[in-house]
């Protein structure tokens, strides 16, 4: 890396492989083999050669693990090779499906009635005063951290392999990615990829889950849902939390579309934060009876596509869901909702990736809105299935180019940035110095405000 920046530094003494018999001599001959008496040589010939005979013996042995014997014509090494690529694809099978052969004491579950109403467990009526107990009970457990309430961003994925072998590899990136965001905002994270409840699997996944997240952590203030084809693409904003105090919803959403248009996007559930509350569980409990999958979700498809402006017909997906209870709910609860797009805690991918060079060179980090994008929303893409609505190379080179976006905020403490926005590999852009925390205090996104990282993109 750097190699155009900067020349390697060569080692003293020359090209002089360093030896130790390189300058011993007698009478004018080199102390060695030739001063050997004839018997000691020949003795020491067939040592060689027996030496020679063992290493070519153990190669063998090694070759024969490493490649296998088939390679050097066994018949018995092709059974075995062929067994083990029968075991992997028995094993990717198995992982791939819903069964699971080694568990057969787990009790059958019963089929969805749909004259029942569902539900996510059973009822809690008294969440907010048992929270507070147990946080007076437990000091050591605060809801707020140095005055900032405690958040724990959840994002997950299919508990399967991805169906395109590519997918994975951006999955890996999208974590890493949310990994990078909270390590520098002291966010805590939990990465899900379990069906907690197989009725309200797919886009309706991320509900049981939110609701057992918020039992089970009483110390966390807010919970923040995020798609796994999401990306901070503004790694110093940080979310105006106080600005929501009076609220316990908090989506990427705007007022006219949703009650004047109705629309089916007036909002966008790929990121958005609850409060840990009663309401909130209150609004997961209202929320989920449209999820179970089979007849229920069906149905509840076709009334959310009648009445939401521009819904397609299909089975109804839990954003659809969410806007259709808000609307036909309104005095319920809307008093605890902010739909927020004053920065973009989503920005739909197509309309931004395209322009992040302009961004680099007139704005900055830290804006979060349309002149640098908070989060970059892959909405339609679909990394991991076999289908999306876009050409999947578009996808995927959008999302190449909105990682490295993000990674180039991150890589500039340590003195590195990707060589473009479309090459994973990265350069060198600045020398090391003598004086490391005059850097640190320059370009260390936990410390130092946003103006001073003004020029530090370019």
């Amino acid at each position: 890396m750097g190699h155009e920046s900067f020349t390697a530094q060569k080692r003293s003494g020359g090209s002089v492989l360093p030896t130790s018999n390189n300058g011993s001599a007698v009478n004018g001959r080199s102390r060695g083999f030739g001063s050997l008496p004839r018997g000691r040589q020949i003795q020491k010939t067939f040592n060689n050669i027996k030496i020679t005979i063992l290493c070519g013996f153990v190669t063998i042995l090694v070759l024969r693990g490493t490649i296998g014997v088939g390679n050097l014509g066994g018949s018995d090494a092709d059974a075995v090779n062929q067994h083990i690529i029968e075991e992997t694809n028995r094993i990717l099978a198995e992982i791939r499906s819903d069964g699971d052969p080694n568990d057969p004491d787990e009790l059958a579950d019963s089929e969805i009635n749909p004259n029942v109403t569902y539900t996510l467990g059973p009822k809690i009526e008294n969440w907010n005063q048992e929270r507070k107990a147990w946080l007076d009970s437990n000091p050591e457990f605060p809801s707020y951290v140095n005055g900032k309430p405690r958040i724990l961003l959840v994002t997950g994925s299919p508990p399967k392999p991805c169906d395109n072998p590519i997918g994975d590899h951006y999955l890996l990136k999208g974590i890493k990615n949310k990994i990078d965001y909270c390590r520098l905002h002291g966010i805590e994270i939990v990465y899900n990829l379990a069906h907690l409840d197989k009725e309200l699997a797919g886009y309706w996944a991320k509900l049981p889950l939110l609701r057992r997240l918020m039992l089970s952590h009483p110390e966390v203030e807010w919970i923040w849902w995020m798609d796994s084809d999401a990306l901070f693409t503004d790694m110093v904003f940080e979310i105006p939390v106080s600005k929501y105090d009076n609220y316990n919803l908090v989506v990427h959403g705007y007022p006219d579309l949703m009650f004047e248009q109705k629309s089916w996007i007036a909002l966008n559930t790929g990121s958005f934060l609850f409060r840990n509350c009663q309401w909130s569980l209150d609004l997961l409990d209202a929320w989920a009876p449209m999820g179970p999958k089979g007849p229920v979700r069906e149905e509840a498809g076709r009334v959310l596509t009648a009445y939401l402006k521009g819904r397609p017909a299909f089975e109804a997906d839990d954003q659809s869901a969410l806007i259709y209870l808000l609307l036909s709910q309104k005095d319920q609860w809307m008093d605890k909702v902010f739909l927020e797009n004053s920065y973009y805690l989503h920005g739909y991918w197509a309309g931004l990736v395209d322009r992040y060079e302009e961004m680099i060179e007139k704005y900055h980090p830290g804006l979060g809105d349309e002149r640098w994008p908070f989060v970059t929303h892959f909405v339609g893409c679909k990394p991991c299935g076999s289908y999306g609505d876009y050409p999947v190379e578009k996808c995927l080179s959008s999302m190449e180019r909105a990682f490295n976006f993000a990674d180039n905020q991150v890589l500039q403490l340590y003195g590195f940035r990707h060589r473009g926005l479309l090459s994973p590999k990265i350069k060198r852009v600045r020398n090391e110095t003598v004086t490391p925390l005059e850097y640190v205090d320059k370009f260390d996104i936990r410390r130092h405000p946003v103006q001073e990282i003004k020029g530090s993109q370019s």
